[in-house]
């Protein structure tokens, strides 16, 4: 088996340098002859390798680097008709996405690791107009400015701190805009701060925005805050963090749906964060391609209520379940 191992040389201050060689054994030890890629400033560098790796018939490509360099990895595979396995290699600044598949963050070489456990999902991701595909996030509103505005090297000098420091900058100057949404149960036509349509339930760090999001279910967690106040955002946030109980307030609109339009009501422009990255401007319609990557996961650490897993084997392990009961209620039938 081939595979092919695309990595960013500048991600979490140059980690993936240091440890390529104990990678590179890691891999080879799985059975794959593996080769790697060092992205470069080009535009669109992982895509575009990650695309030809998986015409020239590689069986398994490995993202190494921030959500960026995984988002870019993805766009270069998703229109494909075959697609490669997805391995990733957290090496970032807030790595969301390993978060959610519980990949260890802070050890390239134990990343490496999960793909020998041979645990995979067939992942959904998102598709934001005709050809912007993202793993984790889409997202708008005055907030997602924040990801714009903090510097690279405050990213990679400071990493997470740096979003904090910016966003608390930041929000006294938000404001609510009017803006039509279209879902799978209706319309929201009314006023928002900020919208996330969530693939997972790892948000800016935090695993408690879309507590109950699934890896492979064909659903966005859509949630529109309807609030621009200063101390009501400070108090959804300390909800978020005491267990997600902001899913309940009546601030929050928190929606389960495959597709969304978003439609602004005013001249103003809004800009679409995807995973992190400047994604376009709406009105944008952001489609859930279900179950589209088989990518490795950590699924002995992931909680069961957040993946479906594979359905046949549910079926099975249901029909198998509904036997037991019966002869369980024979037996005793028997015994009177």
């Amino acid at each position: 088996m081939k595979a092919r191992l695309i990595y960013n040389p500048t991600s979490g201050q140059e980690t993936m340098k240091k440890n390529i060689a104990e990678i590179l054994d890691v891999l080879e030890g799985f059975g794959y002859e593996t080769s790697a890629f060092a992205t470069t400033a080009d535009a669109d560098s992982a895509k575009n390798e990650a695309a030809r790796a998986a015409k020239a018939g590689f069986e398994l490509i490995i993202a190494a680097g921030g959500d960026g360099t995984i988002n870019e990895v993805v766009n270069g595979i998703a229109p494909l008709d075959t697609r490669p396995k997805l391995g990733i290699i957290p090496a970032g600044t807030t790595n969301d996405f390993a978060r959610a598949l519980k990949i260890p963050r802070n050890n390239p070489v134990a990343a490496a690791k999960i793909i020998g456990q041979n645990q995979t999902l067939n992942m959904d991701i998102g598709l934001a107009g005709e050809s912007n595909y993202f793993i984790n996030i889409a997202a708008g509103g005055s907030l997602t400015e924040l990801t714009y505005s903090v510097p690279s090297q405050l990213k990679t000098a400071f990493g997470y701190l740096a979003y904090i420091a910016k966003g608390a900058e930041l929000l006294p100057r938000v404001k609510a805009v009017p803006v039509k949404i279209t879902h799978d149960n209706g319309v929201f036509d009314d006023k928002i701060s900020m919208f996330f349509a969530a693939l997972t339930n790892s948000v800016g760090g935090f695993e408690q925005i879309a507590p109950d999001a699934q890896l492979d279910d064909g659903l966005f967690t859509l949630i529109l805050v309807r609030t621009a106040n200063l101390f009501e955002m400070i108090r959804l946030m300390g909800l978020v963090i005491n267990g997600g109980k902001h899913i309940d307030d009546k601030k929050i609109e928190y929606i389960k749906t495959s597709k969304i339009k978003v439609e602004p009501q005013t001249d103003d422009r809004m800009m679409i964060n995807l995973d992190g990255e400047y994604g376009g401007d709406a009105p944008i319609v952001l489609q859930n391609l279900k179950n589209h990557i088989e990518m490795f996961a950590n699924l002995d650490e992931i909680n069961d209520e957040n993946y479906i897993g594979d359905e046949e084997e549910l079926a099975m392990e249901a029909v198998a379940h509904k036997f037991a009961k019966e002869a369980e209620k024979e037996a005793k039938n028997e015994t009177f």
